[in-house]
C-alpha cells in the first residue's frame, strides 16, 4: 500500500490520506480503490504481461477523450486521469500504475430481464455512434488480430496437425463441426471488402457497464483497453454471445444451452436505437452475423487451446477448454437454427 501512496504523488488529487482496499473481481490488472473520505479513485497497477502495447492503449484512449471533449453522454466514459507529466501511465519500481475517476454502482456478470439487456445494448450502441466519426487509421491494435477470423480458423487448423491428443470421439465430432463452419468464414472475408472499420469497443460483456443500484440505468462504460478499429458487428455480436446465450461459457448444461430469443430482442432494439440514423442499412443488417461469428470465433479459440495444452486460457481442470469449445457449439447451433426468428426480430424492432 505504501508503494501506491508513493504512485499517487505523481497526481494531482489533492489530501493523499487515502484508505485503500482492494476492489473488484478482475484476473487482469490489479484494482483498488482510494477513498479519503471527500473523494474516491480507483488505481490500478496494469498487467504489461496481459496487454503487451500500453502505449497503444494510452494514444488510443487519448484520440478517445480528445474526440469527445466537450460531449455529454447519458454516462461517464471513465479514461485514465493524466499525470503531472501529462502521461495515462505512471511508473513505479518497473511497474505500470493509472488512476481513474471512481463511479458508484454495481456490476452484473448476466441479466435476467430483456429490459435490462436493452440497457446495455443501447450503452454500447451510443458509444459505437458517438465515435463513429473517429479515422480508424489512427487508431493502434492493443491484441493484433484480436478479433481475426481467417487467422483463428487457420490457428485451429494448425492445432490440429500439431496436437499430441488423439483425435476420435467427442473432440473428433467439435473439429469437423468447427472446421465446416466455412459459410461464417466466407461471410466475413465478404464484409472485409464492404463493410467499413469503425472504433469497436471489442469486449463488451455485460460486466463492463456499471449500472444504477436498481439496474434502471447505466452509469458507466468501463474497460477501454480493447479499443481498436473493428466491425460493428463484432460488438453487438460478443453481447449476443455474453448475454443473449441461456448459460454462461462454462456451463455443460449442454442441452439448455441456446439463444434467449427474448433478450436478442433486448440487445437489438436497444444496440440498434442510436445507431439508425447514423450507418448504412448494410452495417445494420451485419449484426445477426456478428452472434454468429462472435460465438465461433471464440469456440475456434478455445479448441486450439486445449488441442495446443491449453496454454493461453486459465483451467480449473484438464478439460474445460474442451467443454467451452462444445459450449459454443451448442450456442452457434441454436444461432443458426433460429436465423428466421432473429429476421423476424430485425423486422419488429425495424432493420
Amino acid at each position: 500500500m505504501r508503494k501506491i501512496l508513493t504512485v499517487l504523488e505523481a497526481y494531482d488529487c489533492g489530501d493523499k490520506n487515502f484508505d485503500i482496499k482492494r476492489y473488484g473481481s478482475g484476473h487482469i490488472h490489479s484494482t483498488y480503490l482510494l477513498d479519503n473520505g471527500a473523494v474516491q479513485y480507483i488505481i490500478q497497477a496494469f498487467n504489461n504481461k496481459v496487454f503487451k502495447y500500453p502505449e497503444r492503449i494510452s494514444a488510443n484512449q487519448d484520440i478517445l477523450g480528445k474526440h469527445l471533449g466537450d460531449k455529454k453522454l447519458p454516462f461517464a466514459l471513465p479514461l485514465p486521469i493524466k499525470n503531472k507529466s501529462g502521461d495515462f501511465f505512471t511508473v513505479q519500481d518497473h511497474q505500470l500504475y493509472r488512476l481513474f475517476p471512481f463511479i458508484p454502482g454495481i456490476t452484473r456478470d448476466a441479466v435476467e430481464l430483456p429490459s435490462h439487456a436493452f440497457l446495455a445494448a443501447e450503452a454500447f450502441g451510443i458509444f459505437s455512434g458517438t465515435f463513429l466519426e473517429v479515422p480508424t487509421e489512427n487508431l493502434q491494435e492493443p491484441i493484433e488480430n484480436f478479433h481475426n477470423l481467417t487467422l483463428r480458423y487457420q490457428q485451429l487448423l494448425d492445432s490440429i496437425q500439431h496436437t499430441a491428443l488423439p483425435i476420435d470421439g467427442e473432440l473428433r465430432e467439435l473439429i469437423e463441426f468447427y472446421r465446416d463452419q466455412t459459410d461464417l468464414l466466407e461471410q466475413y472475408e465478404s464484409y472485409q471488402k464492404t463493410l467499413p472499420l469503425r472504433v469497436t469497443h471489442s469486449d463488451t460483456k455485460i460486466n463492463n457497464l456499471i449500472f444504477e443500484k436498481k439496474l434502471s440505468e447505466v452509469r458507466a462504460l468501463i474497460d477501454l483497453d480493447t479499443i481498436m478499429p473493428g466491425f460493428i458487428f463484432y460488438d453487438f455480436g460478443d453481447l449476443v454471445r455474453t448475454v443473449a446465450c441461456t448459460e454462461d461459457e462454462s456451463s455443460q448444461k449442454w442441452q439448455g444451452i441456446g439463444v434467449d430469443l427474448e433478450k436478442y430482442k433486448g440487445l437489438l432494439s436497444g444496440f440498434s436505437r442510436p445507431l439508425k440514423p447514423l450507418i448504412s442499412g448494410e452495417e445494420l443488417k451485419s449484426l445477426p452475423y456478428g452472434g454468429e461469428m462472435m460465438t465461433y470465433i471464440m469456440g475456434l479459440r478455445f479448441l486450439a487451446d486445449y488441442l495446443n495444452g491449453n496454454i493461453y486460457y486459465n483451467i480449473n481442470y484438464p478439460l474445460q477448454n474442451l467443454h467451452r469449445a462444445k459450449n459454443q457449439y451448442y450456442l452457434l447451433k441454436s444461432l443458426k437454427e433460429n436465423r428466421a426468428a432473429i429476421r423476424e426480430l430485425m423486422q419488429e424492432v425495424g432493420l
